[in-house]
């Protein structure tokens, strides 16, 4: 299974959920942003660096009932 390439800052956010940051070379660097789905992800405190989703929002957004 592929995995996903890294989002960018200033992309919108596919999915509601906890946002990791990874380095240019795809480490972990242990800070988490929030991101809403289609809401813009914020910048990042160094260059190279993106998000990679860490754990989805649990809801029953969207659902219907």
């Amino acid at each position: 299974m592929a995995t996903k390439p890294p989002l960018r800052p200033g992309h919108t956010a596919p999915a509601s959920a906890q946002y990791a940051v990874v380095g240019p070379r795809g480490g972990l660097t242990g800070a988490e942003v929030t991101g809403v789905k289609g809401k813009t992800l914020p910048p990042t405190e160094k260059p190279g660096q993106s998000y990679v989703i860490a754990d989805r929002t649990k809801n029953d957004a969207g659902k219907g009932r």
